[in-house]
């Protein structure tokens, strides 16, 4: 049996979405989130599907009514009542593998990132979509393993890449070691290496240096990467320390990377004057497009042009996700992706 872990660019059945509700800490700013949300669901549906989990009754009938509002194409939304924590689907959604040509969904333990957060009902949320059949006869395998989405990067080339500061907190796997870790990255994902980014931190970020908001694959030979130039922001040093290490790494075919710098956009703060994490790296690549948060920000047009070279043929789309950052996430954060062949009996 060979085991292949599609990249996120490769062709997809649909986006998963958490809608965001009143029982969560959006409730003072849902109204702002709720607009993201929509404009999210709207440029996705564009594509392909989109999965979005309701509270309850009265929440998803709320959500179709926003959703027909702006004109979404309601034949590719596919609304479920699934209560769920929060709206960080990236980290408690289910990640696909394939084995040999067959779908299988990755359901692992999600902790609230090491236990800041409570998380039992999203930590549900993959085996109740499964049950009410969302996926299909797509099989689910429960892996006894605390793992966050936005905590790894695949290149379908046999390369992951995360870094050592996420995966190695003590909170989320304390009986694997480093070696254990990889070795079950290896064998769950197929792949044949994993590199560890030992540096890299963004200020405001609270899951312990996620890669999906430092450095991404846009191809198995290009790398995106958030760049610091201000020596007074705090993640200036170890933002440098990651770009060297990102120049010393090498693709499979031993060659260098083709490294494309991401600014980070001024500084934002919530109402307590605590930094937020914006991150142009924390892009979704979906079919035939690329959807990228922006944040009312000078560097949002540089950092759109340079993501434009870096899919030629797909559209670039900005979205404006500056109410995200408010609860430390962003774009990809609260998406993931399913691929093509998920769904085999309806259309893609």
């Amino acid at each position: 049996m060979k085991r292949h872990t599609p990249p996120e660019w490769s062709p997809q059945y649909a986006v998963l979405l958490s809608w965001p509700h009143v029982h969560s800490d959006w409730a003072p700013l849902l109204g702002e989130v709720e607009t993201v949300y929509t404009e999210i669901s709207y440029h996705i549906s564009r594509h392909e599907n989109v999965i979005i989990c309701c509270w309850d009754k009265t929440h998803l009938d709320h959500i179709e009514t926003l959703l027909k509002r702006a004109s979404v194409d309601m034949g590719r939304i596919a609304l479920h009542t699934i209560p769920a924590n929060d709206t960080w689907t990236r980290d408690y959604g289910p990640m696909t593998t394939m084995d040999n040509d067959n779908c299988v969904l990755l359901d692992f333990t999600f902790n609230g990132w090491g236990g800041k957060f409570n998380a039992d009902l999203d930590n549900r949320v993959t085996n109740r979509l499964h049950a009410l059949g969302a996926f299909n006869s797509t099989p689910v395998t429960t892996i006894d393993m605390v793992l966050e989405g936005g905590s790894i990067d695949l290149d379908g080339a046999d390369t992951l890449l995360t870094t050592s500061q996420c995966l190695l907190t003590p909170a989320r796997n304390p009986h694997l070691n480093r070696d254990q870790l990889e070795s079950r990255l290896r064998h769950i994902f197929g792949v044949k290496r994993v590199l560890w980014l030992e540096h890299g931190i963004l200020m405001g970020d609270d899951t312990d240096s996620h890669v999906d908001v430092l450095a991404r694959f846009c191809n198995d030979k290009t790398i995106a990467y958030t760049c610091c130039d201000d020596k007074t922001q705090g993640h200036y040093h170890e933002l440098k320390l990651m770009k060297t290490e990102l120049e010393s790494f090498r693709t499979i075919d031993n060659v260098p990377y083709r490294l494309v710098p991401l600014p980070v956009p001024s500084p934002k703060y919530d109402e307590e004057g605590l930094q937020l994490p914006a991150s142009y790296v924390n892009f979704l690549i979906i079919n035939k497009a690329v959807l990228v948060p922006t944040y009312d920000d000078p560097m949002d047009d540089v950092a759109l042009d340079r993501l434009a070279d870096c899919f030629p043929g797909r559209e670039i789309t900005g979205i404006n996700c500056l109410p995200l950052i408010f609860q430390h996430g962003s774009l990809h954060c609260v998406t993931m992706q399913l691929p093509a062949g998920l769904v085999k009996n309806k259309t893609e």
